[in-house]
């Protein structure tokens, strides 16, 4: 199943392994994955990629908010990246399929650093251009849903089947703390270097991206006699190898039913300004925003509690479920210090849940796939909380804004539920 050289010194033997899950160790990351040098490489450059994506991610918006002084203005430039990433995460899957994924990444890396130091420049001519903004971002999310699926198909290639679940907790763990660490940094840094800076900081931090990704052995489809063409046909037919595949479907709507009715973060501005609002609503507001990628990265840190586990579909299901419990706690809690409680739980559950799912489309579709898998799962990672914010806007407006949590979590919880009993196939499925 797997090639280049992931078979050469990354076996572990039962004994072995059986000496890994004595002690402390068992609790802590598995990582194996990183014995695997061509993994470790991939690894490494996505560290990079997650820290500096987030350094843009405060600068975008910084600066359209410095230029025309409306949150609205800020609000179109993320809708204005959504698109692009959309149509090109799809597309880009089905490259992915077609042609050397080592490749299509060196190709994309190139385009977003690029597109970094085409930020830098603007911001250091001064041109006070939301248009000219709008559409480097557009570019640059264009690059990344390219880039994405490559990515993520690529590590079925380089790690064992059995490690699969342990690479995505180690590739989840560093996006999480990019989250984190990268907002954090932006903020530290724009008063000291300025704005222009900051974009160039991540574009030369890309140039160890792209070195990373050089590095990788060659990842051609493993069938080269089979010639296709990445087009609307190619894409259609991934869509048709999810519905002929339950378990693949399972997982998509599992993270949408996660996602659109339990991601709450729209309400967090007005939950600090009046449910919270005793504790301080600047301190209550980033508390909120912090909590569930601070719970991702403990998950991740501790993932060797869970990451051996071979009934993936069941850790998916259980994981959505805990999820939208601790969302719908998070609706009823008064308490400012338990709800970040609730919340940081809820990063655990998602953090679970972003593993197994991550191992079940890796491993249940055929190599051949795996690209427009990941398109797809690009595709359902970005758009469900951008629908979530429209939906928990909406009801927080309608029945008030702990109603509105605490009702989408239990609705969470009751459709995973039934999504489960209804369709056996995510729960038979196992490695």
């Amino acid at each position: 199943m797997n090639t280049s050289e992931s078979s050469t010194g990354t076996g572990t033997g039962p004994r072995e392994a059986e000496a890994e899950r004595r002690g402390w160790r068992r609790f802590a990351m598995d990582t194996r994955p990183l014995r695997i040098p061509a993994y470790r490489r991939l690894w490494s450059s996505t560290i990079v990629t997650a820290v500096g994506s987030q350094l843009t991610a405060v600068a975008v918006p910084k600066q359209i908010f410095d230029i025309t002084g409306s949150s609205a203005w800020v609000g179109a430039a993320s809708m204005a990246g959504l698109l692009p990433l959309i149509v090109f995460a799809l597309w880009g899957g089905a490259v992915a399929d077609t042609m050397d994924r080592r490749k299509l990444l060196l190709i994309t890396n190139c385009g977003i650093a690029v597109t970094s130091v085409l930020f830098w420049v603007q911001a250091l001519m001064g041109l006070d251009s939301v248009a000219a903004l709008m559409v480097l971002l557009a570019v640059q999310q264009a690059f990344w849903g390219l880039n994405a699926p490559a990515r993520n198909a690529s590590i079925a290639r380089l790690v064992p089947e059995g490690q699969l679940a342990a690479a995505n907790a180690l590739g989840s763990t560093v996006m999480q703390t990019g989250q984190v660490v990268g907002p954090l940094l932006a903020g530290v840094l724009i008063p000291v270097i300025g704005l222009p800076e900051l974009y160039l900081v991540d574009a030369l931090a890309l140039c160890v991206t792209v070195w990373a990704v050089y590095r990788l052995p060659a990842l051609p489809p493993l069938d080269p006699s089979t010639k296709r063409r990445a087009g609307v046909r190619e894409i259609a037919a991934g869509f048709r190898y999810i519905s002929a595949h339950k378990v693949l479907l399972l997982s998509f709507l599992a993270d949408i039913i996660a996602m659109v009715f339990g991601m709450p973060r729209a309400l967090f501005p007005e939950l600090a300004a009046g449910t919270y609002a005793p504790y301080g609503e600047g301190l209550a507001l980033g508390l909120l925003f912090a909590a569930i990628p601070i719970g991702a990265v403990v998950g991740g840190l501790f993932s060797g509690t869970f990451s051996r586990a071979g009934r993936h579909g069941w850790m998916v299901i259980g994981a959505v479920v805990a999820w939208g419990a601790a969302i719908t706690g998070f609706g009823l809690s008064g308490s400012l210090w338990l709800a970040v409680v609730f919340l940081a739980v809820a990063g655990i559950a998602d953090m679970v849940s972003m593993v197994f799912r991550g191992a079940i489309l890796l491993s249940a579709a055929t190599d051949e796939m795996r690209g427009r898998m990941q398109g797809v799962f690009t595709v359902v990672v970005a758009g469900g909380p951008r629908l979530a914010d429209v939906l928990h806007g909406s009801a927080g407006s309608a029945f008030g804004p702990r109603t509105a949590v605490a009702g989408g979590g239990l609705l969470v919880v009751v459709l995973m539920l039934a999504l489960a009993l209804a369709v056996p196939a995510l729960r038979r499925y196992r490695v």
